[in-house]
């Protein structure tokens, strides 16, 4: 009866046993370590990540092992050969892939920081997300050309195609542009770093911070929750301001318009009491100055300082809130007012027409 199966046959259920049998033994080898290892976080991890190529691995190793001996045509062979030489590059990209990721995780295991302004954290995890998608497209992109390039007509096709620079070159370069060109601005941008994730920046007239950064895009959260997608290049070829690349704290400043009769000095008091009961005020600077004047009004500035670009926000919109309502309460004759005289040339005792009356001098 087994006489007469095809060779070919028995030699792929042959292999498709023995390919079992090693399965088998490498599940136990990888519990047997993970037993002895148990107390050691690092080396589990390193086991688990590794179980897949390793599993892999196995298999190649013994399909190639025994291969030579199985009787199967000259066709079938060389079929085989090819697609193993495919799955060993695959097998050497993947091992390369979690080479990558266990490298950054590696690398930013020191730097584990929930604090939005801790700058260090933010420096070192944007780069090593950016770098860390850079290496996963090169990777990617090497394995799948030195796959391909394992048949015949896929190599003598890429050959010629880089020996001409005919239209068909042209095609190729013009279509690789952005990868390339995203690629270089991923590296720059990693290195020179003009953004951060968490950084506070303006961005087409637009308020919000760096929420991701991608291959090829930069998600920018605006203030109200939308989302601003920018290209990569944008980056790296277009102006734009940063309020946090050196430092998160900033300055709030709060202007006010005020009578000529108003005290200043009553009014800055009243602005340090209103910095130092609030929560958001960091202690560094507090400050009021008149910055300007015109023929009806001064122009005060409140300049407050808080940790981050949010909390600067909030405080400048809690002391302009309180500061209006001092005034209104305590010194209404400090609120814009339009001085009046007379028709007979006499200036009236204290006259005065509110600025919203419209009244003329």
């Amino acid at each position: 009866m087994l006489s007469k199966v095809p060779g070919s046959v028995v030699g792929l259920i042959a292999l498709v046993l023995a390919v079992v049998v090693v399965l088998g033994l490498h599940a136990l080898v990888g519990r047997l370590l993970r037993r002895v290892f148990r107390a050691r976080p690092f080396v589990l991890t390193l086991l688990a990540r590794s179980r897949g190529p390793s599993r892999l691995a196995t298999v190649i190793f013994v399909v190639a092992l025994l291969l030579p001996a199985m009787p199967f045509d000259s066709t079938a062979a060389d079929i085989a050969v090819k697609l193993l030489g495919v799955v060993f590059v695959m097998l050497l990209g993947w091992i390369a892939l979690i080479a990558v990721d266990l490298g950054a995780a590696f690398y930013m295991r020191g730097y584990r920081s929930e604090m939005p302004h801790d700058l260090l954290a933010r420096k070192h995890l944007t780069q090593v997300r950016i770098l860390k998608r850079v290496a996963t497209i090169l990777v990617v992109v090497v394995t799948a050309a030195a796959a391909l390039m394992n048949f015949e007509t896929v190599r003598q096709y890429g050959v010629s195609l880089f020996a001409s620079a005919g239209a068909a070159g042209l095609v190729v370069g013009l279509a690789a542009r952005p990868l390339f060109s995203n690629l270089i601005a991923g590296v720059q941008l990693a290195i020179t770093q003009p953004i951060r994730l968490g950084d506070a920046v303006i961005v087409e007239n637009e308020w919000g911070e760096i929420e991701e950064i991608t291959s090829t895009y930069v998600v920018v959260r605006i203030w109200d929750l939308r989302r601003l997608i920018v290209p990569l290049t944008y980056f790296i070829e277009k102006p734009f301001q940063n309020w946090t690349r050196e430092n998160p704290a900033l300055f709030g400043a709060v202007m006010l318009y005020v009578d000529y009769a108003v005290p200043v000095d009553r009014l800055r008091a009243r602005l340090e009491d209103i910095a130092r009961g609030s929560p958001l005020w960091d202690g560094r600077v507090c400050g009021l100055q008149v910055t300007d004047t015109t023929e009806r009004t001064m122009e005060l500035r409140a300049l407050v300082s808080a940790r981050t670009a949010g909390e600067a926000f909030d405080l400048r919109c809690e002391v302009r809130e309180k500061m209006i309502g001092f005034l209104r309460e305590q010194h209404p004759e400090g609120l814009p007012h339009v001085r009046a005289a007379v028709a007979g040339g006499r200036e009236a005792d204290g006259a005065t027409i509110p600025a919203w009356a419209g009244g003329t001098a």
